[in-house]
Parts: structure tokens; C-alpha cells; sequence
């Protein structure tokens, strides 16, 4: 049964009704996750795939928290995957004395992204990129509100002095 035949079903379930428009809420969310845009499109179908298969559990509630939860344990269960496996980098001719030139471009951006950790990256997507509440950040990632704040402002914190060109600090250990 392809999607259009789901989608003149007349007694579609409420699951069914509300991921059409959400589909591009989930597609932006996991290529900020994902980095790459094929991984980011096989996220959001295997989101899609299992929110149509666990219909059955969705008892209301909303929907996009539902869904964003669903992505966000894929792409968790994708990187672990992804971290048994050897990594293969391009090495590349850079002067690791010079200090990165910050021009505030959307690159730059993305690589300050990219350096901070995977909590972190989250909640600031789903916080400043999707719009949601605090509230619902938390509930989607299964920790406390003030998990939340904590981890978006050191999230916020550290992609600024990224940007402006600072080096990050370094822990003494006594």
C-alpha cells in the first residue's frame, strides 16, 4: 500500500493524519543530527516506517514530541552503530598552529556544531532549530528540564567562542 492509497483512507488514525506535515519538521532535525543528507532521509523514513508500525501504542499526546523521540533513538542507535566502526578520514594540509578564522558563515556554523557533544547538539537543535519547549526537549531526550537548560546553555556557551575564534579550555586536573 503506497502513501497516497494511506492517504485517501477515510478512517485514517490520527498518527497517519499528522505525519504529512510534519515530514519536514523531521527531515531538517535529522540532517542537523545526521550531517549528511542521505543518512538524514534513511532516518526519517525508518522514523516513519516504525511510527506506522507502532501506531497502535500512540494514545494520544502530541504527536511531533512522539515522532522527534523516534528519530532521535534511531539516530542515537546509528552513531553507536556508526562507533564500532573504524573511521576513515581524508587528511588534509592544515596549519594546526593557525587559529580557525570565524567569519560566521553557515560552515562555520556547522563545524562548531559538529564539535559539540551529541547531548548538547540536541537540545539546542531541538530548542533553537524546531521551536520547542523546553519542556518538550526533555521529554523527547528523557531527562529533566534542567538537563536541558544546562546542557543548552554550555551548548550556546561554546559555539559562541567557537565563532568568535577562542580556544576551548582545558580542565586542570589536580
Amino acid at each position: 500500500m503506497d502513501a497516497l492509497t494511506f492517504a485517501m483512507e477515510p478512517d485514517m488514525t490520527t498518527v497517519r493524519r499528522g505525519l504529512e506535515p510534519l515530514i519536514p519538521a523531521l527531515r531538517r532535525f535529522a540532517r542537523a543530527l545526521a550531517r549528511n543528507s542521505e543518512a538524514a532521509d534513511d532516518l526519517v523514513q525508518d522514523t516513519l516506517v516504525r511510527a506506522l508500525r507502532a501506531e497502535h501504542l500512540f494514545h494520544g499526546g502530541d504527536l511531533r514530541t512522539w515522532l522527534f523521540t523516534i528519530l532521535l533513538n534511531l539516530d542515537r542507535n546509528r552513531r553507536r552503530g556508526l562507533s564500532r566502526r573504524p573511521v576513515l578520514a581524508v587528511i588534509e594540509d592544515i596549519d594546526p598552529e593557525a587559529a580557525p578564522a570565524s567569519d560566521g558563515s553557515g560552515r562555520d556554523i556547522e563545524r562548531g556544531l559538529a564539535l559539540l557533544p551529541a547531548e548538547q547538539r540536541e537540545v539546542l537543535l531541538l530548542v533553537t532549530l524546531e521551536g520547542l519547549s523546553y519542556r518538550e526537549a526533555a521529554e523527547i531526550q528523557g531527562v529533566p528540564i534542567g538537563t536541558v537548560m544546562s546542557r543548552l546553555s554550555r551548548a550556546r556557551a561554546a559555539l559562541r567562542a567557537h565563532l568568535e575564534g577562542e580556544l576551548p579550555q582545558l580542565r586542570r586536573v589536580q
